[in-house]
């Protein structure tokens, strides 16, 4: 007779704070988030300038940038998911109680923006982006900063998923109505980096 799988032990948000490292854990696992390159940060960069000014005036909600842990309603005890967007965005209305803003936040984002880099797993991404969904994000931005695309994943399913190439307005209209983001703002390189 086999033996049942053994359960994988879960790190307890202290363990995960002691790391002292960006670690994410997808479905139990802790992986060390990839380094990022100039690319990425451009382009994270751009997302998130257009977002915050906009966010700013309209006070709809928080924009953060990178470094914001999302424990995912994962149990402190032993977390199960935690992810670390590259960009993201809470309503003001869904924002959580937190009796310790200095720990990471316990819920979702509305918005998680995830710019790939090279090194990044498929497996990974695509578990992340499912999960974000199921948990209850509303939408889900996969960033390729290397062939200019961006795929907008919504909880919604209207459709399930667009994808941006080229000179093309993103529908903002269920998270920032009245913003005007394009493709070419976001994948925008300053001159100094072309050279």
């Amino acid at each position: 007779m086999l033996d049942a799988p053994a359960k994988p032990k879960l790190l307890s948000l202290d363990e995960l704070l002691k790391l002292g490292k960006r670690v994410e854990i997808i479905n139990t696992v802790p992986k060390e988030k990839c380094s990022a390159g100039v690319l990425h940060q451009l382009v994270s960069q751009n997302i998130y300038h257009a977002l915050s000014a906009y966010s700013d005036q309209t006070v709809l909600g928080v924009i953060f940038s990178t470094g914001l842990t999302y424990l995912m309603y994962s149990e402190a005890k032993g977390l199960k998911d935690s992810f670390v967007p590259d960009i993201s965005f809470i309503r003001l209305q869904n924002i959580l109680p937190m009796p310790d803003v200095s720990k990471p936040y316990p819920g979702i984002p509305d918005l998680a923006v995830e710019v790939i880099s090279p090194g990044e797993d498929a497996d990974d991404v695509q578990t992340k982006l499912r999960t974000y969904l199921a948990k209850g994000t509303e939408q889900v931005w996969l960033v390729y900063p290397t062939t200019q695309e961006l795929h907008q994943y919504r909880r919604d399913n209207n459709p399930e998923i667009r994808i941006y190439r080229g000179s093309q307005t993103l529908d903002l209209a269920d998270l920032f109505s009245g913003l005007e983001l394009t493709t070419d703002q976001i994948f925008t390189i300053p001159e100094w980096a072309l050279r």
